[in-house]
């Protein structure tokens, strides 16, 4: 009579064992085909962080195609790109204040919205595939201009320059001045 009971009571305890160990291992964010990936530095005295999911190229075109032109894209993959900062800072002329905001992009062949967006913490695209943003929340959008990058970066990196937040993803550079 206890082996009975014992079977199917052992069973649930594995279902829920692998059940379990299997959520677990979703949870490691290192693991994901893009993986997270940050950004640090000063600029005019402002601390500024930027965190993102770094996808990879991977054989793929990115610009125009995986990646639509006069289409908002949040910046990176997976969460939205946080952008952070400690102080008032100048983004193209535009005052951002300090705070934690969510960085959309729209990209064009010759010119680039870059969007600060005051709601963060969200995934970085809806279910229908348009990046996840209400732009009633939108702080400042300025416009820049992408420019051929000197090497093939075949993860999308974000670095921060001494007047500058640089994107960087196939055969693209995308400048953000900062002052």
């Amino acid at each position: 009579m206890i082996s009975k009971t014992l079977k199917p009571a052992l069973a649930i305890c594995f279902s829920i064992l692998i059940l379990s160990s299997s959520s677990w291992a979703q949870q490691d964010k290192s693991q994901r085909a893009s993986p997270p990936d940050s950004a640090m530095g000063t600029i005019g005295g402002a601390h500024i962080k930027v965190t993102y999911g770094s996808p990879s190229v991977k054989g793929r075109k990115v610009w125009g195609e995986l990646v639509p032109y006069d289409k908002a894209w949040r910046a990176g993959a997976n969460e939205a790109t946080i952008f952070e900062t400690n102080k008032l800072i100048k983004v193209k002329g535009e005052k951002l204040p300090a705070g934690k905001y969510t960085l959309f992009a729209v990209p064009g062949k010759d010119k680039w919205n870059i969007i600060f967006n005051s709601q963060t913490g969200q995934w970085g695209i809806k279910r229908t595939g348009e990046a996840n943003y209400d732009p009633a929340n939108n702080v400042i959008t300025v416009s820049v201009k992408p420019k051929p990058s000197s090497t093939m970066n075949e993860r999308l990196k974000y670095q921060l320059t001494k007047n500058a937040l640089v994107l960087k993803c196939e055969n693209l550079e995308v400048p953000i001045p900062i002052k």
